[in-house]
């Protein structure tokens, strides 16, 4: 059983700043990976705990936490808490140089959204072939999250990543997980930053109903099409909270 890491490590990120972003605690727990203060399998506070000790808001943690484990590097297991991975876990995708390209080159969020369309269609297709008994249930697990987290945007949020990765682990397939999640991890931090002006996530956690079903029903094609609906649902609500947030802005400054 893994002992759990020694608390004095962990330093407050930017104590003199508000406002810090899933993005920086992505990048100060990479960090501390990077520099061996974090080593596989080492089990983090808790999340209470851990938002204290960053100086960080719990909702923010959660993203950060969610980013993490799409790319692979954190794994949190139900009862027991969220690890670093182990060497023999499986391998992902740092969505780091996807970033980089998409700032030199320009993509776009269509473009981005696209991607993950065409990815998520044939992980919720293979899904629906492969999945188990256990791994329906940890579905189903998430998407009663969602559900009782309506009125709780950025914690809707995450149980609606971990609903997709769960779907991307049932398919069997790591090549397309990996390359799925590192699209995801990217809308997600963005998403992040605009899940506040969310109008109706009921509607979303219908959606997401009707992938779970199909996937119950091992129904393939009725999976690709319920993901391909709920995609194009979520670019567009997107498209929408980010005006929202530009507009709210705007009207702070003036």
């Amino acid at each position: 059983m893994a002992e759990l890491i020694n608390t004095k490590l962990f330093k407050t990120i930017d104590a003199e700043r508000q406002g810090t972003s899933a993005e920086e605690v992505v990048q100060h727990l990479r960090e501390m990976i990077h520099n061996g203060e974090l080593r596989p399998g080492d089990r983090l506070p808790s999340e209470r705990d851990l938002a204290k000790l960053l100086g960080v808001s719990r909702p923010t943690l959660r993203v950060a936490i969610c980013s993490l484990a799409a790319i692979g590097v954190l794994r949190s297991r139900q009862g027991a808490g969220t690890f670093v991975v182990k060497d023999e876990d499986p391998p992902s995708l740092d969505s780091g140089p996807l970033r980089l390209m998409a700032s030199l080159r320009g993509f776009t969020s269509a473009e981005m959204f696209e991607a993950r369309r065409a990815l998520e269609m044939a992980v919720a297709g293979l899904a629906a072939e492969r999945t188990t008994g256990e791994q329906l249930a940890s579905i189903a697990e998430e998407l009663a999250g969602m559900y009782a987290s309506l009125e709780e945007p950025e914690q809707y949020l995450v149980h609606d990543m971990r609903f997709h990765q769960l779907i991307a682990a049932a398919s069997g397939n790591r090549i397309l997980t990996a390359l799925m999640n590192m699209v995801a991890t990217i809308l997600l931090d963005v998403r992040s930053k605009t899940v506040k002006q969310a109008k109706d996530l009921r509607e979303s956690a219908e959606m997401h109903q009707k992938i779970y079903r199909a996937i119950r029903d091992h129904d393939p094609e009725k999976a690709r099409i319920a993901m391909r609906d709920h995609l194009v649902l979520a670019e567009k609500a997107q498209q929408s909270e980010a005006a929202e947030t530009s507009n709210g802005m705007n009207d702070h400054k003036q």
